[in-house]
């Protein structure tokens, strides 16, 4: 259930909305009927990306439902948004038709600076300390929570056990030995690693965190620093070594590259785990992005989903109360979201710590190393400060300029943009 990119390509299936009258589904339009008659007196419109995974839509109307069974007098209608639902969520939240709730994917300090999403501290109350910290910090603008995260997505580097056994290869714990693990596995039928169609994927924010550097520090782009630039310079050996997996007809957030062999590692999520254990069964291992050198640190990627109040709602009392029932108070349906469709860590400690299919083996391991090595983009990072680095590094992979210009007059860009967030 990963963010922001994803979206449009692994989340573009299924469309529509189901309202709860009572605790009974009835097909509707974003115009529903009957709430009036069931004796609700208040109908909320939750609003939901479109999962990929079998299975997501029916449990979210299923958790509605139980919902409103619990609170007769709100019905919620769950909106399935299909396509692109971040520029639908934007665009929904200027009007008066926008949703009461909704999911967001990599929470930004603007939305609650805007005044868009409600303060939930209250709906929290003692469970708090019980969510993740790095969470919490995620959510939290001048003190305040702003959110409450649905599901933690953790992204790794799987590998083939069996390719890099034949090659002599033992998992790489360096960028140095990465570059030459990805070489020596590259074949004329297969390349040592995929992280992209595009060649770049999430690789250049890795490369600053493996070097110690940071995107964003204390309101400060800070990914022009020498240690960044240093990082992402280096990811071009990647490309001159031509040992990447090159516009593969699924991006990296689906395990087909790895499954077909068309790549012997490959960048991607804890969500895939269950279709890469179905079709490898025990040959594939998992591991962090490498640390850059000796001082640096390994790392995974945290990312997922937050579900928000929109605080200019007309019914924003219902739409907390629905929040608080659902990601708050209900530890089974939380567990439930969390391992039913697809793996991913729950946010609740309490919870992640019985979640049967995340106890054993790699996907134990998976959240083992997140807890210890697990990063998330900093809540500054939007797509108006990430796309100038994204940029400047497809270009510094591809040889197309100077890494330290570049990433300077992409840092001038990201500021500006952070800058007006803060604002």
């Amino acid at each position: 259930m990963s963010a922001q990119r994803a979206q449009l390509s692994r989340r573009g299936f299924l469309g529509g909305a189901v309202l709860f009258v009572a605790g009974t589904a009835v097909g509707c339009t974003t115009s529903p009927t009957g709430a009036s008659s069931s004796g609700a007196k208040t109908t909320l419109n939750v609003w939901s990306h479109a999962y990929g995974e079998a299975g997501t839509q029916q449990a979210l109307t299923r958790y509605a439902a139980r919902f409103t069974k619990a609170n007769p007098d709100i019905a919620v209608k769950v909106t399935w948004v299909p396509g692109d639902y971040t520029a639908k969520l934007n665009a929904s939240l200027l009007t008066a038709a926008a949703p009461d709730v909704f999911e967001h994917g990599e929470f930004t300090q603007g939305l609650a600076r805007r005044g868009q999403v409600a303060a939930l501290d209250t709906q929290y109350g003692s469970a708090k300390d019980d969510f993740n910290q790095g969470d919490r910090d995620l959510l939290t603008v001048d003190g305040k929570l702003y959110g409450v995260q649905m599901v933690d997505d953790v992204m790794m580097l799987y590998y083939r056990k069996s390719a890099l056994a034949k090659a002599g290869i033992t998992p790489p714990t360096t960028f140095d030995a990465l570059a030459s693990a990805a070489k020596a596995l590259t074949t004329k039928k297969r390349k040592g690693l995929y992280i992209g169609a595009d060649g770049v994927g999430e690789t250049p924010a890795l490369a600053v965190f493996s070097n110690g550097g940071e995107l964003v520090a204390d309101g400060k782009v800070a990914f022009a620093s020498p240690k960044a630039v240093e990082a992402v310079t280096a990811l071009k050996r990647l490309h001159d070594d031509k040992s990447l997996l090159l516009g593969f007809t699924t991006d990296w957030w689906d395990p087909s590259a790895l499954i077909q062999g068309a790549a012997a590692m490959q960048w991607c999520g804890l969500w895939a785990m269950p279709a890469v254990k179905k079709a490898l069964g025990k040959d594939f291992g998992i591991l962090p992005w490498p640390a850059f050198k000796a001082g640096g640190s390994p790392v995974l990627r945290v990312g997922g989903w937050t579900s928000c109040v929109n605080a200019k709602g007309k019914n924003v009392d219902a739409a907390k109360k629905f929040v608080q029932w659902l990601w708050i108070e209900q530890k089974e349906l939380q567990r439930d979201w969390s391992e039913g469709y697809g793996f991913h860590v729950p946010p609740r400690k309490s919870v992640a710590a019985v979640a049967r299919k995340l106890s054993q083996g790699p996907a134990k391991e998976t959240v083992e190393l997140a807890a210890e090595y697990g990063r998330h983009n900093p809540n500054t990072w939007d797509s108006a400060s990430s796309t100038p680095f994204t940029a400047a590094a497809a270009k510094i992979v591809t040889g197309q300029g100077d890494p330290a210009r570049l990433l300077a007059a992409a840092a001038k860009q990201a500021q500006a943009a952070v800058d007006k967030q803060l604002s």
